[in-house]
């Protein structure tokens, strides 16, 4: 039998890394962190990592394969390989890649996205193919996962224009129906081992500078200087969502991840996001969907309280990913995990 210790789990030094390497080193492999330069000091502090490699650009990953190789490693992705590398670059990925690549083009379109999301029976909001079309409060977004840099509020054609001349060049986008209710991103782990969604734990982004504008009176709003709201994340907050929610936010799961084996071979395993907004009216609107891990896990380092009643052990999404490596490579079905 071949032993998970022969094995090194390595990923790109951001985002999630330190779960990520964490868990790996729970569930008793090596870690390798890749980092540019100058970023290595959390990597080294928190110790997770038993060999950090440093590199200039994030292009310097593809030259780093050959000794990925000679490691044995598996890679883990996360947004920062993929906003960073971009997918095609991914796709030519020769280091044995923990996931589904094929996946990555149907959530980094927004508009084939959603047809996914809507063939899996989800509500989601009312898209503007033409800025003449609004007649509501929208949301514009750009494609990729960039962190909510550059979204905007826009209620009518001329406001949209407006405030979409700084973004010319910013590539794709699209005008999105502005649903006002709690943000509420769902964090799912499916496993084609044995073929179980399990539902890790919820998060609502901290966002700058419309979260801080939210403790800001009206009135005093009114006071300042002109200050456009600004979508970028900046943290993540944890929640436990309403115990009589979970039926539903399992089925919706569910749902996407029997849609998406018709989508392209084998759909999708491992961890992935379904990003919500939950109505006045107790709707869950789901407008994203990530599928990968996301930074929403990192407050459950030591465990959430949903892994906390299915494990004896504290349970990151991180250390979920090296159990079903380990677990996959002690029943020698490396492939079913490997895309």
């Amino acid at each position: 039998m071949v032993s998970h210790k022969k094995f090194t789990i390595a990923t790109v030094g951001s985002h999630s890394a330190l779960q990520i390497l964490k868990g790996a080193k729970d569930e008793g492999f090596k870690t390798i962190a890749i980092c540019l330069k100058g970023r290595e000091k959390p990597y080294k502090s928190y110790n997770v990592a038993d060999e950090i490699i440093t590199i200039d650009s994030y292009k310097d990953l593809m030259d780093v394969q050959p000794y990925l190789l000679k490691k044995n490693a598996i890679f883990i992705p996360h947004a920062s390989l993929i906003e960073y590398l971009g997918l095609e670059k991914v796709e030519k990925f020769q280091i044995p890649y923990y996931g589904n690549k094929k996946i990555l083009k149907y959530e980094s379109d927004r508009r084939i996205e959603r047809k996914w999301l809507r063939k899996a029976g989800l509500k989601v909001p009312k898209i503007f193919e033409n800025p003449k079309d609004i007649d509501r409060p929208v949301i514009v977004k750009f494609h990729g996962a960039k962190g909510g840099k550059g979204y905007f509020l826009a209620k009518t054609e001329r406001d949209f224009k407006q405030k979409m001349k700084p973004h010319h060049g910013d590539g794709d986008y699209v005008i999105q129906e502005y649903i006002v209710g709690v943000p509420m991103f769902i964090h799912y782990f499916h496993s084609p081992l044995n073929n179980e969604l399990e539902v890790m734990g919820f998060d609502k982004r901290y966002e700058s500078n419309v979260d801080s504008l939210g403790r800001i009176s009206a009135r005093d709003q009114i006071a300042l200087p002109k200050v456009d709201p600004s979508y970028v994340i900046v943290g993540n907050v944890p929640i436990v969502v309403r115990e009589s929610f979970l039926p539903k936010i399992f089925e919706m799961g569910e749902n996407v991840v029997k849609e998406s084996r018709g989508m392209t071979t084998r759909g999708l395993w491992g961890p992935f996001c379904l990003e919500t907004i939950m109505t006045p009216e107790q709707e869950i609107i789901v407008f994203e969907i990530s599928a990968r891990i996301v930074a929403g896990t990192n407050p459950y380092v030591d465990g959430s309280p949903y892994t906390a009643l299915r494990y004896k052990e504290p349970m990151s999404t991180g250390r979920r990913i090296a159990r079903e490596i380990k677990q996959a490579i002690k029943k020698n079905q490396l492939k079913k995990i490997l895309g």
